[in-house]
């Protein structure tokens, strides 16, 4: 059977192209955690490989003898917070799992208490697996909630002391989204742990500073969980990762990414390995058809780009839904609008979250800023979807007589459709300082209608967000920008006018029109007329001519 790029589930070497997925995990050290019997948190954004490396690291474990080692998912438990409910779940998944990859499976329960099973069937396992070390490894522990996820810590936790073989696990991984510190928080109804302990009450000493939680009533105060060795992650391809996959299918088939094509593909996802499977699946499956004497080709990666923002995967589905939790919102949303003023770093939950969702990334080059460029289409388009819905289709002449943009006209239409409804249409909106930009890319995106695209740079401190529209052979130009209340509308323009030519110069030439959408959203912007919001004026610059929009 032909091995074809998956892009559902973890990947079999036999039918799917693959890259062993532990050359990319960082901050791990495998060849200790079952020799040195330690336990271990992975964590990594959805469709990463961390199930393609579990179970291909047990497969090997397995293999050499050196252990019995078992895969469990305990993703069934999923909106049980109560103990007595999720954690049988939890023994009936070890039992599945321990069928399903052929190994000893743990005998039933001799504990009726749900707040001890885990402990004791684990322990039993562990007995019935000697004289080899038991290892489990738990995937989507992030998907236990409340009670459920502390009681399944503290009886690990419990049992981690007298470890070892006939006794109790070896080496456990804690696997899921999140960082373990965040199944915590979580719990806790998101108020972060204390570094010394995620199982206490709220309870502080009087007056004692940096004292931490103290037990209350009968409850014992627990420790953090910090039995765990190492926080891991799992990295993106790089780009030799993704020449190496997208060559295999070369090599099986004949069929060529030509080097533009493996050049977009890189460029759209930035190695995240579910986007590069299904743009490559997209231009095997659906665009070639499986021809293999039609090479692929860069125009077909931006085609297979359209086909899946359009079909709205499960994959990015799930990363917009994720834009209406306030954490995401506040980090996203300086993002869209270049936010020179919020300041956020690692180590802050919202941006930590974003981090741990593969929704953003970090450079000291570039700042933060959206993961990758598709990513950068999707999100705002996700954002800006009711809006784009909710605009009426064009009723006036924005095509000149040979079919190329009139740009001239589309925004002095824009101009007309923001004083209508502007106004009104934020006061539903859930990105308000990102009103502007989500509403105009929205407008453009409709009237386009599929003809044009709409490349998007924006990253959080840049005070602005960058279009390049292309439509006809034509390029456009557009920055939008936010009227600074300590700079005024002169000083913002003037920054604007740099910022926009330094833009156009990467995209274009002096000769590409050039667009700057300046939106005063001051208290005093407020206050004047329509007649003086809705500006128009034509610029000449050292660097070309720029056209100001204001609204």
């Amino acid at each position: 059977m032909a091995r074809f790029f998956n892009t559902t589930g973890p990947c079999n070497p036999l039918r799917h192209y693959f890259l062993a997925p532990q050359t990319r995990l960082r901050g791990s050290n495998l060849e200790r955690y079952i020799r040195d019997e330690m336990y271990w948190v992975l964590h990594a954004p959805r469709q990463t490989g961390k199930t393609t490396f579990l179970q291909t690291w047990m497969r090997q474990i397995n293999a050499s003898g050196e252990a019995i080692a078992c895969y469990v998912s305990v993703e069934v438990c999923q909106g049980m917070p109560e103990v007595e409910k999720a954690i049988p779940l939890v023994w009936q998944s070890l039992r599945q799992y321990a069928k399903d990859f052929e190994v000893p499976v743990p005998p039933p329960p001799t504990e009726s208490d749900p707040g001890l099973q885990l402990n004791a069937i684990v322990k039993s396992w562990s007995e019935l697996c000697a004289p080899k070390p038991l290892v489990i490894l738990f995937d989507e522990v992030d998907t236990l909630e409340g009670p459920a996820m502390i009681s399944f810590l503290r009886q690990l936790r419990g049992g981690f002391a007298s470890r070892g073989v006939g006794k109790f696990p070896v080496s456990v991984a804690l696997v899921g989204m999140r960082d373990l510190r965040d199944y915590l928080a979580h719990s806790k109804d998101g108020v972060p742990a204390n570094p010394g302990s995620p199982f206490t009450t709220e309870g502080r000493v009087p007056g004692g500073q940096g004292a931490g939680p103290q037990p209350e009533g009968n409850q014992s105060r627990m420790d953090w969980f910090n039995i765990k060795q190492d926080s891991a992650t799992l990295a993106n391809f790089s780009r030799d990762d993704v020449v190496a996959l997208l060559a295999q299918h070369t090599t099986e088939s004949g069929q060529v990414f030509e080097p533009g094509a493996i050049e977009a593909i890189w460029y759209w996802t930035q190695g995240q390995p579910y986007l590069v499977n299904k743009f490559a699946d997209i231009c095997v499956e659906e665009i070639t058809r499986r021809d293999v004497t039609r090479p692929i080709t860069a125009d077909m990666v931006l085609d297979a780009k359209e086909i899946l923002i359009q079909a709205r995967t499960t994959h990015l589905d799930a990363l917009a839904e994720r834009l209406k939790q306030p954490q995401v919102k506040r980090v996203i949303q300086s993002i869209f609008t270049g936010d020179t003023e919020s300041i956020f770093g690692i180590g802050e939950p919202g941006t930590d979250l974003c981090l741990d969702l593969g929704l953003i990334t970090y450079t000291s080059a570039g700042g933060f800023q959206i993961a990758n460029p598709l990513y950068r289409e999707i999100l705002p388009r996700a954002l800006n979807l009711p809006y784009q819905q909710s605009i009426p289709p064009s009723e006036f002449v924005w095509q000149n007589a040979d079919g190329t943009l009139d740009m001239d006209a589309l925004l002095k239409e824009f101009q007309r459709f923001w004083k209508r409804h502007s106004d009104v249409w934020e006061l539903q909106a859930d990105y308000t300082e990102a009103f502007p930009h989500l509403l105009l890319m929205a407008f453009l995106q409709r009237i386009l209608n599929g003809g044009g695209r709409i490349t998007r740079e924006y990253a959080a401190g840049r005070g602005r967000m960058d279009l390049f529209v292309e439509f006809a052979g034509q390029g456009f130009v557009i920055e939008i920008k936010l009227v600074h209340p300590g700079d005024g509308r002169a000083a913002t323009l003037q920054n604007a006018l740099a910022q926009v030519s330094r833009y156009r110069a990467t995209v274009g030439d002096r000769n590409t029109p050039t667009y700057i959408a300046l939106f005063d959203r001051t208290p005093a912007g407020r206050q004047k007329s329509w007649e003086e919001r809705l500006t128009w004026e034509t610029l000449e610059t050292e660097s070309g001519t720029v056209t100001v929009m204001g609204a």
